[in-house]
């Protein structure tokens, strides 16, 4: 294998796609902002970048395997966490830190143990695959407490890069949903977290919110069989990271305000609550960890109403991450959203066509998740209403890995006009996938 010497920090470009023309009086201009990475390994691929020793950032990873008692049925589940579990081990790059940590309604050290994390390399990989053939099943689920000690473990090193990595098979019985989200508060922003949900007994919303709170992917793997492979990219991509902690940085004018900051490529996610204030009139929104890698982010302004051909700077949005002292890094890159007063109709009616698409895919994701919680409600009028929706949107945008799961929720009449019959017997597994992957988006066609 190639070794790859390299600079830590990638390089990142930003592009605006917007149109800047408004009517006379006025006031909302939108933007799609499309953020790329570059800088040593293989954009868009699963492949990662293969550092010599040493070179690679520093990292750190603790991975949270459920141990309650319900992964014992079937005992595929807690076979196939341990298999996932070892396989990830054997993707951790040398010299990276890391841990083992059981779930149940209390967190476990399984490996290293003691407080303390490992340093990856043959001896203490085997170690690690040794300590997981003794985990076992039994207890409850309180997840906050997996996540707790996590950061405490991962906060424990001097590092670039800190990533969880989270199963579970149940729902958080053993504690409140306050704690959980308390948890989630204290460990926002000190390291991302992957979380995936095994089989079909856990809930939805509570793997998607802890993914989304840690600026992490969240997915099912319906069958135990598959979480080998998900384990492995999962680490993969994590082990691909070279830089943290970076924000969207928000500049506006007096008298501008910011109605939304939402990530809306590679999946939906608003940022806008997320704001913390970074001196006048400026504001930074988290990302959290990049490898090589291109995001789209929508902004949305309203600005100042103005006269008939004048023109200003709506926004200025820029890149920061902070520093070990205290600093904050600029990467230099920048975008510039415009809004320009034009009588002319043509000009300032018509619509960005990146604006436009992800208008539809943000719309999109909430056709299915309200269209899912109506059909359980009961309300299947409204059920088939939205998912009619998002069957017309899907099919407008070309998602058609949407298209295919929203089929088998619903029996497409025709796509174009979102006509659809709900099916009267759906898997547990298609539904729980279709809630899951809600918010992936497709990018703009070229």
């Amino acid at each position: 294998m190639a070794n790859f010497a390299k600079s830590h920090v990638p390089q990142f470009s930003m592009d605006v796609y917007q149109n800047e023309y408004l009517p006379e009086g006025g006031r909302e201009v939108n933007a799609i902002v499309t953020v790329t990475a570059t800088g040593g390994g293989t954009v868009g691929s699963a492949v990662t970048p293969v550092y010599a020793r040493g070179q690679g950032p520093s990292a750190a990873v603790a991975v949270m395997v459920d141990c309650s008692g319900s992964m014992d049925y079937p005992p595929t589940k807690m076979r196939g966490a341990r298999d996932a579990t070892a396989a990830a081990i054997d993707t951790l790059r040398d010299g990276t830190h890391f841990a083992v940590i059981g779930g149940t309604h209390v967190a476990k050290e399984v490996y290293p143990g003691g407080g303390r994390l490992a340093v990856a390399d043959a001896g203490t990989r085997e170690q690690a695959k040794q300590a997981l053939r003794r985990l076992s099943a039994g207890g409850g689920t309180a997840i906050g407490t997996w996540l707790r000690l996590a950061d405490q473990l991962l906060n424990s090193v001097d590092v670039t890069i800190r990533h969880g990595i989270l199963l579970t098979d149940g729902r958080n019985e053993h504690e409140s949903p306050e704690d959980l989200r308390t948890t989630l508060q204290a460990c926002a922003g000190r390291f991302t977290c992957d979380a995936r949900g095994v089989g079909t007994d856990w809930e939805v919303k509570e793997v998607t919110g802890i993914a989304s709170a840690l600026l992490g992917t969240a997915d099912i793997v319906a069958d135990p069989a598959s979480l080998t492979a998900d384990f492995t990219q999962m680490m993969e991509t994590a082990m691909g990271k070279e830089v943290a902690d970076v924000s969207l940085r928000v500049w506006t004018p007096v008298g501008t305000t910011i109605r939304f900051v939402k990530q809306v490529a590679p999946t939906v996610e608003d940022l806008t609550a997320r704001r913390t204030e970074a001196g006048p009139r400026a504001g930074d929104y988290p990302t959290g960890s990049w490898g090589d890698e291109s995001r789209d982010y929508h902004l949305c302004v309203e600005v100042p109403a103005a006269g008939l051909g004048q023109e200003m700077l709506a926004a200025r949005v820029s890149l920061v991450a902070p520093q070990p002292d205290g600093s904050v890094q600029n990467f230099g890159a920048q975008g510039l959203v415009r809004a320009v007063w034009t009588d002319d109709m043509a000009a300032s009616t018509s619509i960005n066509p990146q604006v436009a698409h992800y208008t539809g895919q943000a719309e999109l994701a909430q056709a299915i998740k309200q269209g899912l919680d109506l059909r359980k409600a009961g309300d299947f009028d409204g059920a088939t209403a939205k998912l009619g929706r998002a069957v017309q949107l899907a099919n407008a945008s070309g998602n058609a890995d949407t298209a295919k799961l929203l089929a088998k929720v619903v029996d497409v009449v025709d796509a174009a006009t979102g006509t659809v019959r709900l099916k009267t017997k759906v898997a547990e597994a298609d539904e729980m996938t279709l809630e899951t992957r809600s918010t992936k988006t497709v990018r703009v066609k070229k």
